[in-house]
């Protein structure tokens, strides 16, 4: 004789609905690190050619690092430590030489490097050459307003940029070896 005995079963009407909780509360709660890159503003796309601009030799100071990481500023050998107060004094030019700027709004900086160069030392380069403009803000900042540049309304800051514009122009790398 065959018994019929029930299988007992378990519940799992509510598993699907913890498991849709538990998902939302990782996505909630995880978070996502993003890669953060240099902030560099583009010049806008065109089809038409650049204008032909004369600029003059006195106002650009070329920085170059090679596939050894060495620096070259305007061809002279120079050390990242001195890299910013060489700049500062380049686009200030307070000593009026006829080797540096003619004015703040004219000077150029000019940063090219080899492919073989690491990637945290043109990182260093790079950030002493914005930090060289901070510093030449934050100095005419004080002059002019009393404070630091990042305590100044937008229109003073937008003031401050203009009188001191952040120019640096980055060359095409060269092949690795090739400076």
């Amino acid at each position: 004789m065959a018994i019929n005995r029930a299988v007992p079963e378990i519940n799992a009407g509510s598993m699907a609905d913890i498991a849709f909780l538990l998902l939302i509360f990782f996505l909630v709660t995880t978070q996502i690190s993003e890669d953060r890159g240099l902030l560099v503003k583009l010049p806008p796309w065109s089809e038409e050619p650049p204008e032909n601009l004369q600029i003059n030799a006195r106002n650009v100071l070329s920085v170059l690092v090679n596939k050894d990481n060495q620096l070259l500023v305007r061809g002279k050998p120079q050390d990242l430590t001195t890299l910013r107060q060489v700049t500062k004094d380049f686009i200030a030019n307070p000593r009026k030489e006829a080797d540096k700027s003619v004015d703040p709004t004219k000077a150029i900086i000019s940063l090219k490097n080899d492919r073989g160069t690491k990637y945290i030392t043109y990182l260093n380069v790079y950030n002493e050459l914005q930090a060289a403009y901070r510093e030449l803000w934050d100095e005419r900042s004080n002059i002019k307003f009393g404070k630091n540049l990042e305590f100044l309304t937008t229109a003073q800051q937008r003031e401050i940029k203009a009188e001191i514009p952040l120019v640096l122009s980055e060359a095409e790398s060269t092949a690795f070896g090739d400076n």
